[in-house]
């Protein structure tokens, strides 16, 4: 016999016959693709279950008797429908567990924070919840098919009446397409659902179980093409400790804490160690190296490790047996169309249950009271007994195909009695005919009757039904289910801007090296593996290249720094000599972008062209240049200067300005001028305390070449520091936050512990270091900053405690108290303690200049105690 596997085989002559493979493996192809979508990777949109998880939630409702069964158990009995393994069934019923919307479970279930699996299957147990049995069953609105074998019967798809699949969300891998649907708060859901049948827009967004953020910005509705960004939460215990208390979806904190981890040995971040502290929550200690910026590692952790990660939805679902790809948003249209056909579907049933229930119940109160039973004792044979109630009851009733003459007060019945009909009613016993209550008859047809009016009522107004339906679901099961991931915009982190220094750039002017090994030659700046370096050389050209060990970039170099893409305050003066026609040309530029390992020149270019000055200045200042002309020149005046000021910046393949047509001896500095960028505006984001220049929260001034940012602390200090837009702010500290101007008064409110007394003090700044703290309350414990301000006349209102009154006082106070040194005491307003101090009116005025501006929000800080 041949190997029917093997496609040469023998003929009866003993020939070889071959046989084509043409289409065979496209057809296998095309048939393993489909199997895989259709059957195990994508849900169907009617339930929002893939075939597994519907045949899972099928066995336990066909086994559930209110008890819990083990899981073993259950896995076997959904072998019954699932013609794969009994580890595919295990893993999918503890996915769904996990996800405490239908599976009630008892036992080690493992978890979603750590990643730890679950138990054996022998050692959990689970049940159905009330809310699956109430949302997900309905055997007469079920459509049925046979299971693999043609043992059994399976559901087609589950007559689910809730959103279940933006709920649990969804992940699978098929052939040749995935689907990747996030899940969405219970809450959001069913309200949304309402809005629907309200005829209202809707705007959902994806909520996890495990808390963090999610910026939606690019979110495009669930559907392909967009992309969320989830972030933990992280907080700052102390200067050297960072706390994480929830994690970004996806993420466990075993994941977690080994990305930390690999950032740390790449030098990506500096942390002395990780402390894993995860209970029943999350919890995981960063302890930083002694000197590290807080903000700094934050940023850096959100940028190098699984703090934030990038989701990519791709919203395809199963629709009449084809894949389909859609949004979110249509996804719960649907789902809430469904839904509303079911209810209408389970309506119709509920009225036909009724109508046969008081049909019956009319014909035998007609039989009984009217007593037509009598009338069969006569009768020889059942059809004898059919005819004889037939005819009696039709003297009472009138049946639909009946005519209605006038005067005709018969019973009317809603349907024509059957054969069926009169069969019952010879099967009453006499014992029930001898007891039959008239009255009580009565009262349960009245009773079916106004059962059939509501239900006719609910299916004339299926809208408002629905949407009472999908309440009674959020009164019933949404406590406890608000949303945990708290929906906000990240900022941008650029990489360069956070990364920890982990290297130090030196350079060979003369020879035109630059690296991180080169420790013999001129340090640079600390820095980066991942950072640019731009270098500019004599010949007038530059170049930007990704910095290394050592690598060549050209002999003579003038400059060389760290290189920020997009930096337009960063601004390039130069000198140069056309080398053709020996004109001397001045220029300004930015370096915003440009091919990384190209040369640009910045001369025209012509044989001889170098620069005769260069500088760089990181907030466009524009200097004043002392230029000496040759002395063989002809032109009569052979030493001037010349004012960068006076040209524009433009970009930087401009000729630049012609200063002189003589030879130039040299060109020096004259004088250090400021930006001609103007002053930068800078805002505090009031939510994440970054500094920006997009506008973004609180406004802190104009800032100059120079100027310094004030910040006042509620915990009675203050301090000057160099404007660093990478600084980051908790925004609760702060009492104040601003730009510091010369003779600025700090006016403040506090509790002085060591004496009991609430003070009142106004000082100046003294102290000229930067970057340094100074308390200006005295050190005791119980020292307590109440209201501090900037402004020119603070008036704040006082409250206090005393003899069981409340104390108010309003108090301005620019008069209260002379301005005085910054350790003084101050003056007395009570001897208790405040429970409360409250801006009333606040002017800030510069001392240098008649411009007024009004109290801004960080400008002083109201507390109710």
């Amino acid at each position: 016999m041949s190997d029917p596997n093997n496609p040469i085989t023998p003929d009866d002559s003993g020939q070889d016959n071959i046989i084509s493979l043409t289409g065979m493996y496209e057809n296998y192809f095309l048939d393993y693709a489909s199997y895989v979508i259709l059957e195990r990777a994508v849900p169907a949109i009617d339930d929002g279950l893939k075939p597994v998880q519907r045949r899972i939630l099928h066995a336990m409702r066909e086994m559930d008797d209110g008890r819990y069964h083990k899981v073993a158990n259950v896995i076997g009995q959904t072998m019954q429908y699932h013609p794969h393994g009994d580890a595919a069934i295990g893993d999918a019923l503890v996915n769904m567990g996990q996800k405490d919307l239908l599976i009630d479970w008892q036992g080690n279930w493992g978890n979603v924070l750590t990643g730890d699996g679950a138990a054996a299957p022998r050692y959990i147990e689970a049940r159905l919840t009330k809310f699956a049995l109430e949302v997900a069953f309905n055997r007469q609105t079920t459509n049925w098919q046979l299971s693999y074998d043609g043992r059994k019967n399976e559901p087609v798809h589950l007559p689910m009446k809730f959103p279940m699949l933006l709920a649990q969300g969804a992940e699978g891998i098929a052939v040749g397409l995935s689907t990747r649907i996030l899940p969405h708060n219970f809450i959001e859901l069913i309200k949304a659902s309402i809005k629907i049948l309200e005829d209202k827009k809707v705007k959902i967004y994806p909520d996890f179980p495990v808390g963090g953020m999610i910026d939606v910005s690019d979110y495009n509705d669930g559907a392909r093409g967009g992309r969320v960004k989830v972030r933990c939460h992280i907080d700052q215990i102390d200067k050297t400790t960072l706390v994480i208390r929830d994690l970004p979806y996806g993420v466990t904190t075993t994941s977690l804490i080994d990305s930390i981890v690999k950032a740390n040995e790449k030098g990506k971040i500096k942390i002395k160690k990780v402390i894993d502290k995860t209970a029943q929550d999350v919890e995981i200690l960063i302890e930083l190296v002694a000197g590290t910026s807080p903000d700094v590692t934050i940023g850096a952790l959100y940028a190098f490790t699984n703090c934030e990660v990038s989701i990519s939805p791709n919203a395809c679902v199963i629709i009449d047996d084809k894949p389909h790809f859609g949004s979110v948003e249509q996804l719960l249209r649907a789902s809430t169309r469904y839904t509303k056909e079911l209810l209408r579907q389970e309506l119709e049933i509920k009225k036909e249950e009724l109508l046969a229930k008081w049909h019956m119940a009319s014909l035998e109160k007609i039989f009984i009271t009217n007593r037509i039973y009598p009338d069969i004792e006569e009768c020889e044979s059942f059809e004898e007994v059919i005819s004889t109630i037939d005819t009696g009851l039709r003297q009472y009733v009138r049946t639909p195909s009946m005519p209605k003459p006038k005067g005709d007060n018969r019973l009317e019945l809603m349907r024509e009695i059957t054969t069926d009909d009169i069969t019952v009613l010879t099967e009453i016993r006499i014992k029930r005919i001898s007891k039959y209550n008239a009255f009580k008859a009565d009262e349960k047809i009245a009773e079916l009757e106004k059962e059939l009016e509501e239900v006719a009522f609910n299916l004339a107004h299926l809208t408002d039904f629905a949407v009472a339906y999908f309440r009674s679901l959020l009164d019933k099961y949404g406590k406890g289910k608000e949303r945990k991931t708290v929906i906000t915009t990240f900022d941008s982190i650029q990489a360069t801007q956070v990364v920890a220094n982990n290297a130090k750039l030196y350079a060979n002017f003369q020879e035109g090296f630059i690296g991180t090994g080169l420790k013999k030659d001129t340090f640079i700046t600390e820095c980066s593996d991942i950072d640019d370096v731009i270098i500019f050389r004599k010949d007038g050209k530059f170049q930007v290249t990704r910095i290394a060990d050592k690598v060549f970039v050209g002999k003579n170099l003038i400059h060389v720094a760290i290189w920020q893409k997009g930096d337009d305050r960063t601004t390039y003066n130069l000198v140069y000599v056309d080398g053709k026609t020996g004109v001397s040309r001045a220029k300004r530029f930015n370096v915003t972008a440009i091919t990384r390992d190209r040369e640009y020149d910045l001369t025209k270019g012509t044989k001889g062209s170098k620069l005769l000055y260069f500088s760089a200045n990181a907030n466009g200042e524009a200097e004043t240049v002392d230029i000496k002309l040759s002395q063989g020149s002809s032109a009569r005046k052979k030493l001037f200067d010349f004012n960068f000021a006076e040209i524009d910046i433009k970009g930087r393949g401009s000729q630049g300005n012609i200063i002189t047509k003589y030879p130039i001896r040299s060109v020096k500095l004259g004088a250090v001028g400021k930006s001609t960028l103007g002053a930068l505006d800078i805002w505090m984001d009031e939510v994440s305390g970054r500094l920006n220049t997009d506008e973004r929260g609180l406004h802190l001034g104009a800032f100059d070449t120079g100027d310094m940012l004030l910040a006042i602390y509620q915990d009675g200090s203050y301090e000057q520091m160099e404007l660093d837009l990478n600084k980051r702010f908790t925004p609760k500290d702060l009492a104040f936050l601003g730009k510091h101007i010369d003779n600025q008064v700090i006016s403040a409110v506090y509790y002085e512990g060591e004496r009991g007394l609430t003070l009142v003090k106004r000082f100046q700044i003294e102290t000229t270091s930067v970057g340094q703290k100074f308390h200006f309350l005295t050190e005791h414990k119980d020292s307590k900053l109440y209201f501090a301000s900037v402004a020119n006349t603070p008036i704040v209102i006082c409250k206090w405690r005393e003899k069981n009154q409340t104390k108010e006082k309003e108090i301005n106070l620019a008069t209260f108290i002379d301005v005085k040194g910054w350790k003084s005491l101050g003056n007395k307003i009570t001897e208790s303690k405040l429970t409360s101090a409250k801006a009333v009116v606040a002017e800030i005025k510069n001392p240098k200049s008649s411009e007024k501006d009004t109290l801004r929000p960080g400008d002083s800080l109201e507390l109710d105690f």
